[in-house]
C-alpha cells in the first residue's frame, strides 16, 4: 500500500489501485535468486552454507508493525499470496497494529522497550531514534549471504540508506535504479477529437485548448483537473524549464549551484504560479482544487467530466475510468499525452514528475527478534523473484507458472488475461504487503509481457508508463531524507514556512492579476524570512550535500 504523504511517487509509486498498476521501476542487476525456480515456480532449497537459514525447512514466526494511522495489515494467510508463503515456506506474520495512532504507539513501544521484530516506516527521525537507542540489527553481514537486495539495489542505493554510523539498518521498499513514476497529462479522447484533435505541445496551446473545452461545453466539463492539494499545478511548473524539478517545491527549495534557494523567488515558480493563477481566473481549472478530496475528483473523472487531468499519478484514476467510458462508447477513454512544455524549450528535457531509488518506506529489525538472520532472509525472498511474483500475481499454477530460461522472467498464463478481474481482487489485498517492492522486476516483467499482447488486451496505465510516464521522470535521489526532526528549531521553522507556503499558493490562485500574483510571493518571502527561512534552507543545503556524497560513494 502506498500510504501517500504528498509528496511521488513515487513514484508508489502507485501501487494504490487496481490491475498492475505500480508507479515504479527501478533496481540494480537483474539476476534470478539464488536457486533457480522449478517448472511450478517454487525454488529449489539451494547447498545449505554454513548458518545459512532455508526457507521453507525451518518454519519462521515474527511479529510485524506497520507505522501508519491508516495501515491495517491483512490477515496473513487468509489470501492466496501469503496462504501459499505459509504454507509453503514455513513463514507466519503476527500483525501488530496501530490503531489509528501510530506516533503514541511508537513513543509507548519506544519506551516499553517492548518492539515488535520488524516495523515498517518512513526513513527519518524514527528511525534515527531506533538506531541512537540501539534496538535496531544491522543488515551488513546478510547482504553476500543472502544477494537479492544488493543485487536489484546496486551499491549506491544502499549507500543512500546507510546511518551516520555507516551501517545498514533499513530495507527499502519499491526502491529503483531506473526511471519510473506515473506523473503527466491525461486527455479525455471524445472531448479531444470532438475539439478537432489540436496540436496539444506547449503552454499557449494547452490555454487555447482549455478555453475552446469551456466554450463549448461550459460547467459541464473541469477544462483542467489539478487532482488534490494542487497536484496538476506542480506539474504545471515543470513546463516552464527545462530539467525543472517538481520535487524542488516538495522540498521547499530550489538548487542554486551548491546551495538551495527560496522557492518564493525562483523565477520558474513565479512565472507557473502566473500561469496557473490566469487559468483560474479565467475557470479553467477546478474552482475547489485545493479543497476537494479524491473521491470527488474520481467521480468527475470516472464520468468523463474532464478535458486534461495532471497529476503526481493521474494513471490511477484514468485506468479504470477509461475501462468503463471505452466500454459504453469505442470513442470514449483516456490517452496520455508528451508533457506540456513552454514555447522554445526542449520538450525531451521536460519532467512532471520524480523518482527515487530508495522508493518511499523502509522495514527495520529490532533487537527484540529473536533470529534477525531468518527474518532477513524472508526479506530478501520476499524482494526477489519468486517472492515478488508471488505477492504480485498470486500463487505458482494461477497467472503465472515459473520462469522462463533466465531465471527471472515469469511465464504468465492465459488466465493473465483472461482473469482481469479476479487479479485484481488479489492485488487489492496483497498491496498491503507488498514491504520490500522490487520495482525493476515488477515492471519489467509486466511490461516484457504486454508488449506480446494486441492492443486492446493491455493494460492501459501500463502501456502509458512504457511510451510515455518512464520517459519523461527525473531522478531526484539527492532531494531526499532534507527535513530536519519536528521538535528541533529547523523543524519548528520548517512547519512555519510550510504553513507560509500551502497559504500563499492558495492566495495566489486567486489573484486579480500577474502583478497581485507576485506581490503575494513577495510577501510570503518575506515572512518565511522573519520565520527563520534561511537557516532551514542551510540544513537542508547540508543533508543535500551529504546526499550528493553518499551517491558517489564517497
Amino acid at each position: 500500500m502506498r500510504l501517500r504523504k504528498k509528496s511521488l511517487t513515487t513514484s508508489m509509486t502507485a501501487l494504490l489501485t487496481a490491475a498492475l498498476m505500480l508507479s515504479a521501476c527501478g533496481g540494480g542487476a537483474k539476476t534470478a535468486d539464488p536457486a533457480p525456480a522449478d517448472k511450478g515456480g517454487t525454488s529449489t532449497p539451494p547447498t545449505e552454507e554454513a548458518g545459512k537459514f532455508v526457507l521453507g525447512e525451518t518454519p519462521l514466526e515474527f511479529s510485524f508493525y506497520g507505522h501508519y494511522n491508516e495501515y491495517t495489515m491483512p490477515p496473513w494467510g487468509q489470501d492466496e499470496s501469503s496462504k501459499w508463503i505459509k504454507e509453503n515456506k514455513k513463514v507466519t506474520v503476527n500483525a501488530i497494529h496501530s490503531q489509528g495512532n501510530a506516533q503514541q504507539k511508537f513513543n509507548t513501544m519506544i519506551a516499553s522497550t517492548q518492539l515488535p521484530d520488524v516495523m515498517w516506516m518512513d526513513r527519518g527521525p524514527d528511525v534515527e531514534k531506533l538506531r541512537q537507542a540501539d534496538m535496531l540489527v544491522p543488515y551488513d553481514e546478510y547482504l553476500d549471504k543472502y544477494p537479492n537486495l544488493k543485487e536489484w539495489m546496486g551499491e549506491e542505493g544502499l549507500n543512500m540508506l546507510r546511518s551516520p554510523d555507516g551501517k545498514l539498518y533499513q530495507f527499502p521498499n519499491w526502491y529503483t535504479n531506473q526511471p519510473n513514476g506515473n506523473a503527466g497529462y491525461v486527455i479525455n479522447k471524445q472531448i479531444y477529437t470532438e475539439l478537432g484533435s489540436p496540436k496539444l505541445e506547449t503552454t499557449d496551446d494547452l490555454y487555447e485548448y482549455l478555453k475552446a473545452v469551456k466554450a463549448k461545453y461550459g460547467d459541464k466539463v473541469v477544462p483542467f483537473e489539478p487532482h488534490v492539494q494542487g497536484q496538476g499545478i506542480e506539474v504545471l511548473y515543470s513546463a516552464f524549464a527545462e530539467n525543472a524539478l517538481t520535487r524542488w517545491i516538495s522540498i521547499r527549495g530550489v538548487p542554486n549551484g551548491d546551495k538551495l534557494t527560496s522557492i518564493f523567488t525562483d523565477p520558474i515558480f513565479r512565472e507557473s504560479m502566473q500561469y496557473s493563477a490566469k487559468l483560474f481566473r479565467e475557470k479553467l481549472i477546478s474552482q475547489d482544487a485545493m479543497t476537494q478530496t479524491v473521491d470527488q475528483v474520481k467521480e468527475k473523472v470516472n464520468t468523463g467530466r474532464v478535458a486534461v487531468y495532471a497529476a503526481s499519478s493521474p494513471t490511477e484514476n484514468a485506468m479504470n475510468a477509461h475501462a468503463e467510458l471505452a466500454a459504453k462508447d469505442p470513442n470514449g477513454g483516456y490517452f496520455m499525452i508528451w508533457p506540456i512544455h513552454k514555447e522554445g524549450l526542449d520538450k525531451n528535457k521536460i519532467f512532471p514528475g520524480t523518482y527515487t531509488q530508495l522508493g518511499w518506506n523502509v522495514s527495520v529489525i529490532t533487537k527484540s527478534a529473536k533470529d534477525p538472520e531468518a527474518i532477513f532472509a524472508f526479506l530478501d525472498w520476499y524482494t526477489g523473484p519468486e517472492g515478488q511474483s508471488v505477492l504480485m500475481w498470486g500463487p505458482p499454477g494461477g497467472y503465472w507458472d515459473g520462469f522462463e530460461e533466465d531465471g527471472v522472467t515469469p511465464k504468465f498464463t492465459e488466465k493473465y488475461v483472461s482473469d482481469a478481474a479476479g487479479l485484481n481482487k488479489l492485488q487489492a489485498i496483497t498491496t498491503n504487503l507488498h514491504w520490500n517492492g522490487n520495482t525493476v522486476f515488477i515492471d519489467t516483467a509486466k511490461a516484457k509481457y504486454e508488449s506480446t499482447l494486441p492492443e486492446e488486451q493491455r493494460n492501459w496505465s501500463t502501456r502509458w508508463q512504457y511510451e510515455i510516464t518512464w520517459k519523461t521522470q527525473a531522478n531526484a535521489t539527492e532531494y531526499i531524507n532534507l527535513d530536519p526532526a519536528p521538535d528541533s528549531e529547523e523543524g519548528i521553522i520548517r512547519q512555519r514556512v510550510e504553513d507560509i507556503f500551502t497559504e500563499s499558493r492558495a492566495k495566489a490562485l486567486y489573484a486579480k492579476d500577474d502583478a497581485e500574483v507576485l506581490a503575494i510571493l513577495d510577501k510570503a518571502e518575506a515572512d518565511a524570512q522573519s520565520a527563520g527561512y534561511d537557516k532551514l534552507l542551510a540544513f537542508k543545503t547540508t543533508k543535500w550535500q551529504e546526499n550528493v556524497t553518499k551517491m558517489k560513494g564517497q
